[in-house]
C-alpha cells in the first residue's frame, strides 16, 4: 500500500485510480481544450519568468533632490512582450470555448438530435449579473431556442447556478463575469491590455510575519516619472520591491495581477463550471486534468486523460518563482556563515538542484522574528549541513557558464 506522501505525490502528477466515469464520451474533447488553454498558460508563464529575470530589471529607478528630500522615480520601464497578451487572449478565448462546446454538446444530447441553425444560434451561456436579465435572456430562447434550454428544464437550472448573480454582492467579480468581460473586448475592442504595476514595497528593516503584512500598493500602471518613495536627504533606505505584470479589467481602472487572473477563471472554469454543467451536482473527483498530452494522436482517449496532470501552468509558475528567490535568499544566508563556499561552488551546486529541491532546503530554515536563540541555532545548524554538502559536491569546480544565474 502507498504511504500518505506518495499517494499526493501520484494525484498531483495525475496519475489517479480513475477513469473519469463522470466525464461523458461526448464531451472528451473539452479536457483538451483545457490542456491547449493550460499550454497557453504555461507560454505565457514562461515569458513573464524571462522578462522578470532579465538582467537590467524590470524597471530602473533615480534620486531626485526636491528641496529637503530626495525622491525615488521610475527612469526606466522594461517594454513587455507583444506575445503575451496576444497568448493571454488566446488562453481566455479558448477557455470560453470551453465553456460554449460543452453546454452545446449537452444541449444536443438533452434534445436528442442535431439542432437546426436558428435553434443553433441560440445555444450560448449568458453571464447575467441580474436576475432579471436571466430571465430576459430565457424569454429570448421560448420560441426558437432548443427544448433544453426552456424554462424547467434541468439544463437551464445548472446554466442558471452558473451565473454571476450567484454573487449578489460583487457579481462583476464572478469569474464567469470576468471572463466574459476579457473576451468580448479582446475580440471586438481592443487586445488584451497589459502592464508593469507594483505589487509591493517594504523596508528591509521592517520586520513582516506574512505576506498579508505587506503594504497595500495602488493598483495601477507604473509609468516613467512616477514617484514610489521620498526619503531626507542624505538617509538612505534600504527596501525590497516586487514588481509584477497586471492585466486591465475592461471598462474599469482594476489592473489586478495577470497570472492570479488567469489562474482564478482557468480553475473555476475546470474544476467548478464545467463539472457541474456536465452532472449537475457538486463536481466529482478527480476534477479534470489541467493537461494532458494533445500533440499527438491517441486510440484511448480517455486513457490519455487519466494520465494527464492536476498541476496547472500558474501553479508550476509559482513554483518556479518561488524558487528563483529561494536560490537567491540561500546564497545570502550561506555568506552569513563562517567557511562560506565561494560564489562558484554554491553557482555549481544550485545548477543541479531542481526547483522543489531548493523550494525544500530552504523551507528548513525558521522564520525568527523575536530573535529567538533557539531558532538561530536551528537556522545555523540548517546552513552548516548545507554548506558540508555544497562542499562535498561532485558537481562544485563546474565552468561558469554552466552555472545557474
Amino acid at each position: 500500500m502507498k504511504s500518505a506522501a506518495a499517494a499526493m505525490g501520484d494525484y498531483d502528477r495525475g496519475v489517479v485510480d480513475s477513469t473519469y466515469d463522470w466525464l461523458p464520451e461526448r464531451h472528451l474533447g473539452v479536457a483538451a481544450t483545457l490542456a491547449h488553454a493550460d499550454e497557453l498558460i504555461e507560454q505565457i508563464s514562461d515569458l513573464l519568468f524571462e522578462y522578470h529575470t532579465q538582467s537590467d530589471g524590470v524597471f530602473c529607478l533615480r534620486e531626485v533632490p526636491a528641496g529637503p528630500v530626495s525622491r525615488t522615480v521610475v527612469d526606466r520601464v522594461a517594454p513587455i512582450p507583444r506575445k503575451v497578451p496576444l497568448l493571454v487572449a488566446d488562453a481566455l478565448v479558448a477557455l470560453r470555448a470551453a465553456l460554449e462546446h460543452a453546454l452545446f454538446a449537452e444541449v444536443e444530447f438533452a434534445d436528442g438530435a442535431p439542432l437546426d441553425e436558428k435553434a443553433a444560434q441560440l445555444v450560448e451561456m449568458p453571464a447575467s449579473h441580474a436576475y432579471e436579465k436571466f430571465e430576459k435572456w430565457k424569454k429570448n430562447r421560448v420560441r426558437h431556442g432548443p427544448l433544453s434550454l426552456r424554462a424547467g428544464s434541468e439544463l437551464l437550472r445548472r446554466v442558471a447556478g452558473l451565473q454571476p448573480f450567484q454573487r449578489p454582492a460583487e457579481p462583476q467579480m464572478h469569474p464567469l463575469a470576468r471572463l466574459v468581460l476579457h473576451t468580448n473586448h479582446a475580440k471586438h475592442r481592443t487586445p488584451v491590455v497589459t502592464t508593469v504595476r507594483l505589487a509591493a514595497m517594504y523596508r528591509d528593516d521592517q520586520v513582516l510575519r506574512s505576506i498579508e503584512d505587506l503594504p497595500k500598493q495602488p493598483e495601477k500602471p507604473l509609468c516613467v516619472g512616477d514617484v514610489i518613495a521620498e526619503t531626507p536627504i542624505g538617509t538612505k533606505v534600504p527596501v525590497t520591491l516586487f514588481p509584477t505584470i497586471g492585466i486591465n479589467r475592461p471598462r474599469t481602472d482594476r489592473w489586478p495581477v495577470l497570472m492570479q487572473e488567469l489562474d482564478e477563471i482557468s480553475q473555476w472554469v475546470r474544476c467548478q463550471a464545467l463539472p457541474r454543467l456536465i452532472t449537475g451536482s457538486e463536481p466529482p473527483q478527480p476534477p479534470l486534468p489541467a493537461r494532458y498530452e494533445i500533440s499527438v494522436g491517441h486510440e484511448d482517449e480517455r486513457r490519455a486523460v487519466v494520465a494527464g496532470s492536476l498541476t496547472s501552468a500558474a501553479s508550476r509558475y509559482k513554483r518556479r518563482l518561488s524558487a528563483a528567490s529561494a536560490r537567491i535568499n540561500l546564497v545570502e544566508h550561506l555568506g552569513q556563515i563562517y567557511d562560506f563556499p565561494n560564489g562558484q561552488q554554491v553557482s555549481a551546486w544550485l545548477a543541479h538542484l531542481t526547483d522543489e529541491e531548493v523550494l525544500g532546503k530552504i523551507s528548513a530554515l525558521k522564520q525568527n522574528h523575536n530573535y529567538d536563540p533557539r531558532v538561530m541555532r536551528h537556522n545555523a545548524e540548517v546552513l552548516a549541513r548545507l554548506r558540508d554538502e555544497i562542499l562535498n559536491s561532485p558537481h562544485e569546480n563546474k565552468p561558469a557558464d554552466e552555472q545557474w544565474t
